[in-house]
């Protein structure tokens, strides 16, 4: 059995459905949640997912939306402070994501995976911190940034800036809550075997090779959604009390690396 760090909690996941997000709200649960609001546009997955929560012990409220939307984002916000009385930790989750040669990628295509990834970001995130200072009791706002915040990858312009950009808003916010005893941070995944990754790779073929062996990662393989979990698990408690405006990197030591020299180059 877990260590019961979140006992008594209450939480705001979005893109609760599948993913890390699903994992998250399992975590959350087996550490004493009490109430989660699941906050997803899969309603057919959400389901699902409340049942896997329920099982764990939390109270779910299950709640079908789209988190580029104030008003949506405001309703989830207050389902849960009427639910619970309070809310102690958001994890902003929902993704988006595409790929496209700079040149060719459309204003529509970067407006959306900007829109999602972080517009809705601050929107949530504002909603979320207004609600913790006007409860009183502070709390934590996790992010879900990526390791493409750190560095570029080709075809991704929009995902790498909006990834970027929710790590310096998550510093930013955490210099400015510090006061309301609120405390936020980023997870910086690398890649996962989510099924984000699956669309990514563009089969379930791909994806199991990809799960066998991916060859930049050091530790040789796919993050699991339960690793990165366990990171906002901890980030949202108290054991993390001292933490706050960073960016935590759960990526299987593939950031660590620079470059190595050819093989054929080194004298034999």
């Amino acid at each position: 059995m877990l260590c019961q760090r979140l006992e008594g909690r209450s939480a705001v996941i979005t893109g609760g459905a599948s993913g890390v997000g699903r994992a998250t709200a399992k975590r959350f649960a087996e550490e004493g949640a009490k109430t989660i609001c699941l906050f997803d546009l899969n309603g057919d997955n959400l389901g699902l997912v409340a049942g896997e929560v329920e099982q764990r012990g939390a109270k779910v409220i299950s709640f079908v939306g789209d988190v580029t939307s104030v008003e949506q984002c405001q309703e989830a916000i207050d389902m849960i402070v009427a639910s619970a009385g309070h809310l102690d930790i958001l994890v902003s989750n929902a993704p988006a994501h595409s790929s496209a040669p700079f040149l060719d990628m459309s204003l529509a295509d970067w407006d959306r995976v900007v829109g999602v990834n972080l517009r809705a970001s601050f929107i949530i995130g504002q909603i979320a911190a207004r609600a913790m200072v006007a409860g009183g009791r502070g709390g934590a706002i996790l992010y879900t940034a990526s390791v493409s915040a750190i560095g570029a990858s080709k075809d991704y312009a929009h995902y790498g800036a909006s990834k970027a950009g929710i790590v310096n808003l998550a510093k930013t916010m955490a210099l400015e809550l510090v006061h309301e005893n609120i405390r936020v941070n980023a997870v910086s995944p690398g890649p996962l075997d989510t099924p984000q990754s699956v669309a990514v790779l563009g089969s379930e073929e791909a994806m199991e090779r990809a799960r066998k062996h991916w060859p930049l990662v050091p530790m040789g393989r796919l993050g699991k959604p339960e690793e990165i979990a366990a990171a906002f698990a901890y980030l949202a408690s108290d054991d993390a009390a001292y933490v706050t405006g960073q960016n935590l990197v759960v990526d299987g030591g593939l950031t660590a690396h620079a470059y190595s020299i050819p093989e054929e180059l080194l004298a034999k």
